[in-house]
């Protein structure tokens, strides 16, 4: 067992704790980054990256997060490839350990564990990811300007989605394994006043239709919750939209959660309930979910994390004067 010691401690290594790394590692931080269960975060799973400003031409996701994670041990941060399993900040400095027993000390702590899109769990579905079905149509709604598109759920995330859809789509087909939305009235009377959206109740995806090849996803299978009828529609792309599960089950009785399992902090900043702990990104973010708000917060938790430092180092050197 190995004791690994730092200024600031970084949980996750994607856009927001990449981020913080950077900012921590030029203010003279030493940051550790501990890169959990995926390395990298959501973006390594994403191929191609039109939207992350600074690139004129697409970019592919992997490629994008290897630069970060280069620029901020450039500059000084260390990558610990390891997964948490136990965290302790009822004290400082905050304790966490690894699953082969390594124990990681922070002064600070940085949370950045980021949140997974759910899915259905289909075979088709896995087989399809990045070739026409998509959970999230701000990153790649782009990508099907002028083609057919369906968004299955029936939630506020699915509704939004839809309705952002029709900005590049002229048809937008929602489906939903039950006969009524659960998403917000306002939202609900805005989907069903435009023309571009089409609702398909009582009906649930049974498969994702690949055309071979190259040609990616082609339809979707479906199947009627009442009848058990097959049906079938011809999309270009199905953007699954039935929520997101962020990771902070580690922290659950640690840090305080919202009623979703979201990180709380204070409006405006990244300062959690516990002084010295802060969280950034998706862990915190249930509304924007993007690669570039999550590198934001990510630098602003490293701002928020060495005025906790400055502000604690100098109560210590005026303690010491009495």
């Amino acid at each position: 067992m190995t004791t690994h010691t730092t200024r600031m401690l970084i949980l996750g290594s994607g856009p927001a704790g990449l981020s913080a790394a950077i900012y921590g590692a030029r203010a003279g931080l030493n940051p550790i980054v501990v890169q959990g269960i995926q390395p990298g975060g959501q973006l390594t799973t994403t191929t191609d990256v039109e939207n992350y400003p600074g690139f004129a031409e697409v970019i592919q996701g992997p490629w994008l997060m290897e630069q970060m994670q280069a620029q901020a041990e450039h500059v000084g941060t260390r990558m610990m490839y390891d997964t948490i399993v136990e965290v302790d900040v009822s004290q400082r400095p905050f304790r966490l350990i690894g699953d082969g027993g390594d124990v990681y000390e922070g002064d600070v702590l940085v949370i950045a564990t980021g949140a997974q899109a759910r899915w259905l769990g289909l075979e088709s579905e896995e087989s399809l990811k990045g070739k026409g079905v998509s959970a999230c149509a701000t990153c790649d709604g782009f990508f099907y300007r002028g083609k057919k598109v369906a968004v299955i759920g029936g939630g506020n995330t699915a509704v939004e989605e839809a309705l952002y859809l029709t900005n590049h789509s002229p048809d937008v087909t929602i489906i939903h394994r039950r006969d009524s939305f659960r998403a917000e009235k306002i939202l609900q009377e805005r989907l069903f006043a435009h023309d571009a959206v089409n609702v398909l109740w009582n009906k649930k995806v049974e498969r994702f239709i690949d055309g071979g090849g190259n040609a990616g996803l082609v339809g979707i299978e479906l199947k009627d919750t009442v009848t058990g009828e097959l049906s079938q529609i011809d999309v270009d792309g199905g953007f699954v939209a039935i929520g997101h599960h962020p990771a902070t089950e580690l922290f659950r009785g640690h840090v305080e959660l919202d009623e979703d399992g979201y990180i709380v902090v204070e409006k405006g900043s990244t300062r959690t309930n516990v002084p010295g702990v802060f969280a950034c990104g998706d862990v915190t973010d249930k509304v924007y979910r993007q690669a570039v708000t999550a590198a934001g917060t990510g630098c602003m938790a490293a701002l928020d994390a060495e005025r906790f430092l400055a502000e604690a180092d100098f109560e210590k050197i005026a303690e010491a004067a009495e």
